[in-house]
């Protein structure tokens, strides 16, 4: 994957004084908050929002200086082609164009990218987590990182302390993407001893997850396919039943070699992944694209919750966590008001105390997500928060342009 050439930064700014770093034209308030959640971590940078759509932004721009990066939407527009020929017209053309539109086709794609020189294209609906992998590093003025992972997203799902509800949630999330998202998903309990993935999935396990850990040498794409057991037409599960009497001896490398296995074959990983200061669980931290961590409305949670903010974020991961507040209401808890004040920031999502639906289904041997209601809405929206939803990706490359890059 090329990267972009980019001038430096801060002896532009200083040739340039009036050029914006940033300024975003976005026809809708959904865009908009995923672009504004998704560039969160560029707080150091001038980000200014107008509402308009493409022909707004023509029109703006020819009485203002040309911004250093500027974002367009070009939804709805009968013809998006012409109209970025209009914008060229009326800003100067080292800019850098993001476009965010509404057509998923690869040829719109590479027209974009390759005859027009745009930065790169995103279609809607939009997430946080399609912002910053794809859009932060032409904002931040980054190379693209040529060590990505390619293939399977990982993602994992951690407690911020026991009992949380992590794994039930992890496991709905891997049930919901391969059953209504459709996608190929990998679902991967990180705790051998006593991970519950196996009784919510009701299928059994063997040894064999022991084996890729402790000999990662030995793992290849036989082995995982002998590996993963069926727990639906598109979800497997890698997981084991260990004595609790028997320690696990951790292969250095064996997490990033069973990954890196398992993105050939599936659009999604979801770890399992409780917090471990080393070994497996912290490997398959610091290789997901997205984390996920899970907490109650309590002191205790929440002072976790903040320590496992301060983990330091891996290569591949271009978002901050997304922090699923579960249980919220619960008798005896915090308020929300009290959460997002003590967090300094809102809960990405929020699932109610519904212990009976869940605790039945778990019963039943059924996914709780599976009956509909509140629960199944709130994994929708983790979902979509954590890029299962409208995500795609392309390679990225400049031919002739309207828009140096």
């Amino acid at each position: 994957m090329p990267d972009h050439a980019f001038p430096d930064a801060a002896e532009d700014a200083q040739h340039r004084p009036e050029r914006r770093p940033l300024l975003c034209f976005i026809a809708d308030a959904e865009t908009e908050q995923a672009l504004r959640g998704g560039l969160s971590e560029f707080g150091r940078l001038q980000i200014e929002f107008h509402r308009a759509d493409i022909e707004g932004a023509i029109a703006a721009l020819r009485g203002m200086p040309t911004p250093w990066t500027l974002v367009v939407d070009v939804a709805a527009h009968p013809q998006p082609l012409a109209a970025l020929e209009d914008l060229s017209q009326v800003v100067e053309p080292d800019v850098r164009v993001l476009v965010v539109g509404d057509r998923q086709d690869v040829g719109f794609y590479r027209q974009l990218t390759r005859s027009f020189g745009v930065a790169d294209y995103l279609y809607k609906p939009l997430t946080a987590a399609m912002v910053a992998e794809h859009f932060g590093p032409v904002v931040a003025r980054r190379r693209f990182a040529a060590a990505q992972a390619r293939g399977g997203r990982l993602l994992t799902v951690t407690g911020a302390r026991g009992g949380v509800g992590a794994s039930t949630i992890a496991g709905n999330l891997a049930w919901f993407l391969a059953e209504v998202s459709q996608r190929h998903v990998a679902m991967l309990d990180a705790d051998l001893h006593r991970g519950i993935q196996p009784l919510l999935l009701s299928v059994a396990v063997g040894p064999g997850l022991r084996n890729a850990v402790e000999h990662p040498e030995r793992v290849d794409e036989l082995f995982v396919e002998r590996l993963a057991a069926a727990a639906g037409e598109r979800l497997h599960l890698l997981a084991a039943e260990e004595p609790l009497s028997l320690p696990l001896a951790y292969g250095p490398g064996a997490a990033e070699r069973l990954v890196g296995m398992l993105r050939r074959r599936h659009n999604f990983i979801i770890a399992d992944a409780p917090f471990a200061a080393e070994g497996f669980s912290r490997d398959l931290l610091d290789l997901a694209q997205q984390r996920i961590f899970v907490f109650q409305p309590t002191l205790a949670c929440i002072r976790d919750v903040l320590r496992l903010l301060q983990i330091e974020a891996g290569p591949a991961q271009a978002s901050r966590p997304l922090l699923v507040l579960n249980r919220a209401g619960i008798r005896g808890g915090l308020s929300a008001g009290q959460v997002a004040e003590a967090l300094k920031l809102e809960p990405d999502i929020v699932i109610a105390d519904l212990p009976r639906r869940v605790e039945d289904a778990a019963t039943l041997g059924q996914m709780a997500a599976s009956a509909g209601g509140p629960f199944r809405n709130a994994i929708a929206q983790l979902a979509h928060a954590a890029g299962g939803v409208g995500n795609k990706t392309a390679a990225r490359r400049g031919l002739r342009s309207l828009f140096r890059r």
